[in-house]
């Protein structure tokens, strides 16, 4: 065959090549093309993923102040000297090849023995991380006069969880520490003064059950923030855990800042490409009023029990004081276990004002007289004799003068808080009726306050409930019992406090609030109703209150020139510590123009100890009227109501 035939020969076979290879490039011209122009949104997308970090910031806490703008809780800064990782990248590298270099000179120790190929090589690289965070430490140790040492296992955990938040080196620096540091690190220094938010109170300890407190929590609000999509990392945020910190939780978080930040494969920042910054919470206005605050709690001092100051035509607490309490600034920005454990043993969790329940005593003996002079047992010219005791089903039930009283009319009854009187009116109109007028007050049932945890289980006891739980039936000496705030009753000071407003005003229920009012405006309670007492028998009742700050067993809450009326009260409850007495005082004023209301308690100390109502609970509350009568005189010099008449 010749040349010419064999080249021939081989034509067909070249173009079945050229159009198997043209095919291939034609598929891979065509798939290119679909993926340019269809599919890079795609890939554009994928990229976006890889490359792009979301960083969350929580924002400030919105402020609480007083009803007069005074602030309560603050945010103070909170300075930390931190360094961020991706600035010390280069050094970290650096670090590295020296110690490689170090441990194969035999200047450094070895890896532990034992490791694989790769847990070696990630020991080299957190063994670098380590010595240069160490050397920036040391700096700022030299500066400080102190000695610090890195921990490697929260450094660690850092830099894999949250490589693109700062990494703090020291924490909560003391302002002089902070001055120092910010005076000598040297310019070229990686670290930085970094500020944060912490809450802050500025009265310590007051109104620390009704203010409450914050931890932290890494669950901040995200709503309507870009980049949910991508990998994100969260600083932390606060949320509030008791009192107004978490009943207003919502409106006082602030909205959360993002960042989006390119970063490159090993997940350092390269870019930011974009920021929304945080923003401050709502400020809350409360009804406290701090002057009425501090006042209850100086009265206090360190005795158990609770305090109320209301406003009687609003139903706005003025002032919640809880015993035994604690420093609210020692709980942030984080609770120690010390510090716990201390709350814990001393029972300072509680808010006794809304969550403590106690046997009211003789100031429930207002509830009594209402509803015998409702149920027309008597009138309040009605005498019933008190020879010092009465006796029930064959018990002799005393009265707190065991000599006796004598003739007792209603007035008087209230004034010496005599118990005999009380036992005769609550055996004659039974226990159902002095239960239903109970209810009527709202006794039964928490009060509704704008605050966490309110106890619910009050107890308005009668036949039924004795039944149920105890599985007894009632006797006569359950009724006296109860007459006279003994027995099975059981209520809070709150509840209490809202009994005295509603009393007041001449009304039967009162919802008390810890917010400001606008314009002083009272709530609308569902179910209040009239006192239901002629004006006669309600008068006379509040002269019997009167009597008893001017001349009777809560003389001692007397303030001249300003009228008030009150009721003490002393009840026994049995504790772990053994039966302690109660001393109980309920009062308001003025009388003509009632404005404010105050109920508390105070726990003796110890069994047997004599703790009476009159003697503990009414100077407390003399402090806080007069505390209360002086600022508004100050105030409103020409409202002449505050400073009244003398009492009848």
């Amino acid at each position: 065959m010749s040349i010419i035939e064999a080249h021939s020969s081989a034509k067909p076979r070249f173009a079945f090549f050229y159009v198997v290879i043209g095919t291939i490039f034609t598929v891979l011209l065509v798939g290119l093309a679909y993926r340019q122009l269809f599919g890079s949104e795609g890939f554009l997308e994928r990229e976006r993923l890889q490359n792009q970090r979301r960083i969350l910031t929580p924002g400030p806490r919105g402020e609480i102040f007083d009803r007069e703008g005074r602030v309560l809780v603050a945010n103070r800064p909170r300075f930390s000297a931190v360094v961020f990782f991706s600035e010390l990248r280069p050094a970290f590298l650096t670090a590295e090849r020296r110690l490689v270099r170090d441990v194969r000179d035999g200047d450094h120790p070895p890896p532990p023995e034992g490791l694989s190929r790769s847990r070696r090589m990630s020991w080299y690289a957190e063994t670098a991380r380590a010595q240069v965070l160490q050397s920036h430490l040391d700096a700022c140790g030299n500066i400080l006069g102190k000695i610090f040492t890195i921990d490697r296992g929260n450094l660690e955990s850092h830099y894999r969880q949250q490589p693109l938040l700062p990494y703090p080196l020291l924490d909560d620096l003391s302002p002089e520490e902070f001055a120092m540091l910010v005076e000598q690190l040297p310019q070229e220094s990686p670290v930085q003064i970094y500020s944060s938010l912490t809450r802050h109170y500025p009265y310590g300890s007051v109104a620390a059950h009704t203010l409450g407190y914050v931890t932290s929590t890494l669950d901040i609000p995200t709503e309507n923030l870009p980049g949910g999509d991508l990998m994100t990392f969260y600083s932390r945020g606060s949320i509030g855990r008791d009192g107004i910190e978490r009943a207003f939780d919502s409106e006082l978080q602030g909205q959360t800042g993002s960042e989006i930040l390119v970063v490159d494969p090993a997940g350092f920042q390269v870019q930011m490409v974009e920021n929304a910054p945080p923003v401050t919470g709502s400020g809350f206005y409360s009804s406290l009023d701090i002057d009425i605050q501090a006042a209850g709690e100086s009265a206090f001092g360190t005795r158990e029990g609770a305090l109320v100051a209301m406003d009687v035509r609003t139903g706005e607490v003025l002032a919640m004081v809880s015993r035994p309490d604690y420093d609210l600034n020692d709980l942030t920005p984080f609770i120690s276990r010390d510090t716990f454990r201390d709350i814990e043993d001393r029972g300072a969790w509680i808010n006794r004002a809304l969550q403590g329940l106690y046997p009211p005593g003789s100031t429930y003996k207002l509830v009594t007289a209402i509803a015998a002079l409702r149920a027309g047992i008597i009138t309040p010219e009605t005498v019933i004799d008190c020879p010092g005791f009465h006796t029930v089903g064959g018990r002799r039930f005393p009265c707190h003068r065991r000599s006796g009283h004598g003739p007792q009319r209603l007035a008087d009854a209230i004034r010496q808080s005599c118990n005999v009187y009380f036992y005769k009116i609550s055996l004659e109109m039974g226990i159902d009726t002095l239960a239903n007028e109970s209810r009527r007050f709202g006794l039964h049932a928490p009060t509704g306050i704008d605050l966490p945890f309110e106890a619910t289980k009050m107890i308005v006891p009668d036949a039924a409930w004795k039944r149920a739980d105890r599985g007894e039936g009632w006797v006569g000496g359950d009724t006296a019992n109860v007459s006279i705030g003994q027995g099975f009753l059981r209520v809070t000071p709150l509840q209490m406090a809202a009994f005295a407003a509603s009393l007041a005003r001449g009304e039967t229920l009162t919802r008390p609030t810890i917010s400001r009012r606008p314009f002083g405006q009272p709530s609308v309670v569902a179910g209040n109703q009239s006192l239901g007492l002629s004006p006669s028998d309600h008068a006379a009742l509040l002269y019997g209150m009167e009597q008893a700050v001017q001349i009777g067993t809560g003389r001692q809450a007397s303030i001249p020139g300003v009228r008030l009326g009150g009721k003490t009260g002393t009840a026994q409850v049995r504790t772990p510590r053994g039966t302690l007495e109660l001393a109980w005082f309920l009062g308001f004023g003025p009388i003509e123009d009632p404005r404010i209301a105050i109920v508390l308690v105070v726990v003796g100390d110890q069994e047997d100890e004599a703790n009476a109502g009159g003697a503990v609970a009414a100077p407390i509350a003399r402090d806080v009227f007069r505390v209360y009568f002086e600022k508004h005189r100050r105030n409103d010099s020409s409202d002449t109501t505050l400073a009244g008449t003398s009492g009848r």
